[in-house]
């Protein structure tokens, strides 16, 4: 019993531990004009938040506009991945 325990919680570390380098791989965020930003994560998929924070989806392809007027076509939809990076780690909410 205590040989099965101790399998399963090795494969728990090694499962928690590939969330938490994941989270660490943000290379740029770009705001958009209308507020919102959009992170681009090194391995090239995007997340996209609202001008209120909050982690919103956007289909793949959807064509965006930046601040500066160049055009993003979004790839991938990142959503988990980014809501991990952005709230807090444990404690209350």
């Amino acid at each position: 019993m205590f040989k099965k325990m101790l399998v399963v919680f090795a494969g728990s570390v090694v499962a928690l531990s590939a969330f938490a380098v994941d989270a660490n791989k943000v290379e740029k965020s770009v705001e958009l004009q209308d507020g919102s930003t959009i992170y681009l994560f090194k391995d090239g998929k995007m997340a996209m938040e609202n001008k209120l924070g909050k982690v919103v989806r956007m289909e793949p392809g959807h064509v965006m506009e930046t601040k500066d007027g160049q055009r993003v076509i979004m790839v991938g939809d990142e959503v988990a991945r980014l809501e991990s990076l952005l709230k807090p780690r444990g404690g209350n909410r």
